[in-house]
């Protein structure tokens, strides 16, 4: 996997800061997982030795689906105390690695609160203990939604809020970065905003979560969304989020105790998201409703259960507008996002289309 391949928008430098980080060992949590796969491919690109820690699946690859050639692989439930680990094969990965980079989360939007707590909040905990018994650094892979319902300016260092969360997701996130911040470790907090494909080519290794709700509405399955005026989607590139990850990861001594967003700054808002899907003839752009008069009750039967069951999840998206800054990121590493826009969004489209996951004219 050429180190050039993985060029992008940053001022000329050697990849990923090599020059300010040594080689380091580094474990991976949630490895086999669309993100979790592109950073280890990125970290093992840039010469680090990366241990994968993985659930059941083994199967560590990168988003462009090449397998990682991971220096380890081992099996671990987050939501277990040391994992599931017994004392010494706990303590003795904790003396092994310089670096936890924690990425294994659940980000369904239809769990109990139980099941969140379980993976988003208590495997936050257990991946801190793991981090605290090995004397390692922690990066933790949060989401910019974090901030819950509200519009305007994001910034990177305001107060985690109490409450007003759309979603059980949100706010297990939020309950695990109080713990990393409460942790006393060296951290660090990386927030994506909503991941999908790859910035230049819209390739994605595997279609969940948004791309469920994307498909029912571009298919006119599902034809009406409430939204509100003026609110924004903030759609980044998986490759922006993985790089920004990486960058941190390579400078933690400056990164600790920072908090970084990995977004694109260039929130579209959803009428052109819209008009993006419309724009395609044989797919359907969404009527947007306004939601105070919005009912579901009154859709279709077949429309009302998918929308209960997918879109409707993801309603609230489309009835906020949150600016998110990036500052703090820029700052440390040097990188902005690539373009994204409606064009980005073709590109997302055409590679679905390319690929079978939505159909041809």
């Amino acid at each position: 996997m050429p180190l050039a391949d993985y060029a992008d928008n940053a001022s000329p430098k050697p990849p990923f800061g090599l020059q300010e980080a040594p080689l380091s060992n580094i474990l991976v949590t949630g490895a086999a997982g669309l993100l979790g796969g592109e950073i280890c491919a990125l970290l093992v690109a840039g010469g680090h030795r990366v241990t994968a820690l993985v659930h059941t699946n083994r199967d560590i690859r990168a988003n462009d689906g090449a397998p990682v050639p991971v220096a380890e692989i081992v099996a671990g439930d987050v939501s277990l105390e040391r994992f599931g680990w017994d004392a010494a094969q706990f303590n003795a990965i904790a003396a092994e690695h310089d670096l936890l980079i924690h990425c294994a989360a659940t980000v369904r939007f239809d769990l109990d609160e139980a099941d969140y707590r379980a993976v988003n909040v208590e495997g936050t905990r257990h991946a801190l203990a793991l981090a605290r018994a090995g004397g390692m650094a922690y990066l933790h892979i949060g989401t910019a939604y974090v901030c819950g319902t509200r519009d305007g300016t994001v910034r990177e260092d305001d107060p985690l809020p109490e409450g007003g969360f759309a979603n059980g997701y949100e706010a297990s996130k939020a309950a695990g970065e109080r713990l990393v911040r409460a942790s006393g470790s060296k951290w660090a907090v990386a927030r994506p905003s909503i991941v999908l494909g790859d910035s230049a080519s819209g390739a994605i290794r595997q279609f969940d979560t948004t791309y469920a709700a994307f498909k029912l509405i571009a298919e006119g399955k599902v034809r009406a969304m409430p939204a509100t005026p003026g609110a924004t989607l903030d759609f980044v590139p998986i490759d922006h989020v993985a790089r920004g990850v990486v960058a941190i990861a390579e400078r933690m001594e400056r990164a600790a105790g920072g908090t970084y967003h990995l977004v694109s700054g260039q929130p579209l808002a959803v009428t052109r998201f819209a008009a993006a899907i419309g724009a395609y003839p044989h797919f359907s752009a969404p009527a947007l409703v306004a939601p105070e008069t919005f009912d579901p009750a009154a859709l279709a039967p077949l429309e009302r259960r998918l929308f209960r069951r997918i879109a409707g999840l993801y309603a609230s998206y489309f009835q906020r507008d949150p600016r998110f800054d990036d500052t703090a990121f820029r700052t440390l590493t040097g990188r902005t996002c690539p373009p994204t826009g409606e064009a980005y969004i073709r590109r997302l489209i055409d590679h679905c289309i390319a690929v079978g996951f939505l159909p041809a004219e």
